[in-house]
């Protein structure tokens, strides 16, 4: 997958993130949605494409005339969403509110329902597949098609365009040089007792989409496959009876601070930590592990009830823009277009070259698969580590 992809900590407990939902949802109470006609006589939480709006021209000024977009869990670290949310927001002089930013995917869904209705609900979403896939089926999601929707591979999106993958990478091992002699390279590694106390996953992987795939490429490392997940559930829980494994959620603070001096992520997480702490100090690398090789995207949403629904689709016509995608791609991680974006020659090509080294082409779980290994994680994960 050199040319291709769920969230940190979950990308905070989910307790106290509904608290926070909770009482935002009871100061928003009453608030109504705004009203964006289309060229086409379309409501804009109706519109289904650009056309709808008369081309982009007519959605920019649609989306300016609201003024606002809402957003959740972006942590600006997180694969360049810092700088992909100023660009935006300079581009068209749209102001973006962005909302817990440290939450999960599972945070997303909850306030799409706890919100509805209100002028601080989410007006897009970035889900890991298996929130994504169980949010579109609970009919959450509004369908909509960018004008990139043909370049997207058929197997990156749903038909109908309730949700479309967007980047991703694969799950890899990072680790402090500094503090640890010998870095791990594999699953297999991680068992050594050197690394007593030492091993962390960025989020609990009932909530979090970075920690289901942690566990499927633990499974597959294993002796499992995507239809069997419970080998990457007992490695965990092998991990955890030795000692290795510790109940800390992997962040740029604990990874700074040296306190998850290996960390189980996302390849573009790592890479950007190797990037961001080198000054202070900290000597993290990356590695794909090669016993457990898996990749995934994670999936853009609209909200069917976003209060400003111009806005949203706009920023999604800007996500899958060249821009976009080299943005999303400077922050090491692998864009859903840039095989067409590789043969076209749009995509910058000493941000390819920055990206980790991974042979062979990956993968990828199906979208059953998908939710019958995240149906075993919830069902079984909690007590194989109790």
């Amino acid at each position: 997958m050199n040319s291709l992809k769920i969230r940190r900590t979950g990308r905070l407990a989910a307790i106290v993130a509904l608290t926070a939902v909770t009482a935002l949802s009871a100061a928003a109470c009453g608030a109504k949605k705004e009203e964006s006609p289309t060229a086409s006589g379309v409501s804009a939480d109706k519109a289904s494409s650009l056309a709808d709006f008369g081309g982009l021209d007519g959605l920019v000024a649609a989306a300016k005339k609201e003024g606002t977009l809402n957003v959740i869990t972006l942590p600006p670290d997180w694969a360049n969403y810092g700088e992909i949310i100023k660009a935006f927001s300079d581009k068209y002089g749209i102001k973006v509110n962005s909302d817990n930013p440290d939450g999960s995917s599972a945070d997303e869904i909850t306030a799409v329902k706890t919100l509805k209705g209100q002028d601080r609900a989410p007006d897009v979403l970035d889900l890991g597949i298996a929130f994504a896939i169980s949010g579109s089926q609970e009919g959450l999601f509004a369908p909509y098609k960018v004008a990139a929707w043909d370049k997207i591979p058929a197997a990156q999106k749903e038909s109908t365009g309730l949700y479309f993958n967007d980047y991703g990478g694969y799950v890899s091992i990072g680790c402090d040089a500094k503090k640890i002699a010998n870095c791990p390279q594999t699953f297999a590694d991680l068992k050594k007792p050197e690394y007593k106390g030492k091993v962390a996953m960025n989020g609990n992987p009932t909530k979090s989409g970075s920690a289901v795939a942690a566990v499927f490429a633990a499974a597959l490392a294993n002796g499992g496959s995507f239809d069997n997940v419970q080998p990457g559930i007992d490695f965990y829980a092998g991990l955890h009876k030795s000692g290795n494994f510790i109940p800390v959620e992997s962040t740029p603070a604990t990874v700074e601070k040296g306190e998850t001096p290996i960390s189980i992520d996302w390849d573009y997480l790592n890479a950007g930590y190797a990037k961001e702490f080198a000054s202070k100090g900290v000597d993290w690398k990356v590695a794909v592990p090669a016993d457990g090789k898996y990749a995934n995207y994670y999936s853009q949403a609209i909200n069917a009830t976003a209060p400003h629904p111009a806005a949203a689709r706009l920023w999604e016509e800007y996500l899958y823009s060249v821009e976009g995608q080299n943005l999303w791609l400077k922050g090491f991680a692998r864009p859903v277009l840039l095989p067409a974006m590789t043969t076209d020659g749009t995509a910058q090509a000493d941000l390819v070259a920055a990206l980790p080294k991974v042979d062979g082409e990956p993968a990828f779980p199906t979208p059953d698969q998908n939710d019958k290994g995240k149906a075993a994680i919830v069902a079984n994960w909690a007590k194989a580590l109790a």
